[in-house]
């Protein structure tokens, strides 16, 4: 029996995301931005809550997991904290370990640069993961405790994993990303095929997410810091990729 998952809109413009074994029944959120759509999501499928997976501490992200552990008595898994406590954890896991949900098992992936503790679940039988504010569709998460370097380290760590892998992050962000990204590239074949299927998506009321990874490769500015035509469109051409992806990002911080 296949993982069943679910994505559904959280505050402004997060996703809450569960996954599910069937088998088991065993129920895990990725990250908790608030309570109620957790709940409600849960009562629309009979499922019950057993685990929480969180990927960093910030409170988009966190702030429903207590009143989802008070309700439901559920383990919840967080990365080592680094600057900021992460509140309610029961399991610390760092690069290495496994998660399991039931008999669904994740990799975790240590993946900072936009916190420094920020990690990823990758379910690799599910070809799924799990990457919050690391990677976006079509773009990447803002750099604040971490370095450029780091966050690009993290893309190239993300980057590696195969071409099917389906994409769940945190936010729906994949309009503006697409907008800004062709300022970079703006005759990427795949780029200019993204924005139409997204732009068709938004307007039919449904998500942007989850995307292939193997799209995002071809479309994704932030993952092609190392594509010399990336680096010429910045006018660093010939420069490392960390210093590519660098320039790109901030272009973005300033668009």
């Amino acid at each position: 029996m296949t993982a069943e998952i679910r994505l559904f809109p959280c505050l402004a413009d997060n996703f809450g995301a569960l996954i599910h074994d069937p088998a088991t029944k065993a129920t895990a959120a990725i990250d908790v931005p608030e309570a109620a759509p957790v709940i409600a999501a849960l009562e629309r499928e009979g499922w019950t809550l057993s685990d929480i997976l969180v990927t960093h501490h910030h409170a988009d992200h966190t702030q429903g997991i207590a009143e989802l552990k008070a309700k439901y008595g559920c383990r919840v898994t967080a990365p080592h904290d680094k600057l900021t406590p992460i509140a309610d954890a029961d399991v610390r896991v760092r690069e290495g370990d496994t998660v399991k949900v039931g008999n669904l098992v994740a990799r975790v992936l240590e993946t900072p640069g936009h916190t420094l503790e920020h990690i990823s679940y990758m379910f690799d039988k599910e070809h799924a993961l799990f990457c919050a504010d690391t990677l976006f569709s079509i773009g990447c998460g803002r750099v604040i405790e971490g370095t450029p370097s780091q966050m690009w380290a993290s893309l190239v760590k993300l980057r590696a994993l195969p071409d099917d892998t389906r994409v769940y992050c945190g936010h729906e962000y994949t309009l503006a990303n697409i907008k800004f990204a062709l300022t970079i590239e703006p005759d990427n074949a795949a780029l200019k095929a993204r924005a139409v299927e997204a732009a068709r998506q938004r307007a039919e009321g449904k998500p942007t997410v989850p995307t292939l990874l193997g799209e995002e490769k071809k479309a994704n500015v932030f993952l092609r810091a190392d594509v010399p035509e990336v680096a010429a469109a910045v006018g660093l051409a010939g420069k490392s990729a960390a210093e590519v992806f660098t320039e790109v990002r901030e272009r973005k911080n300033k668009f």
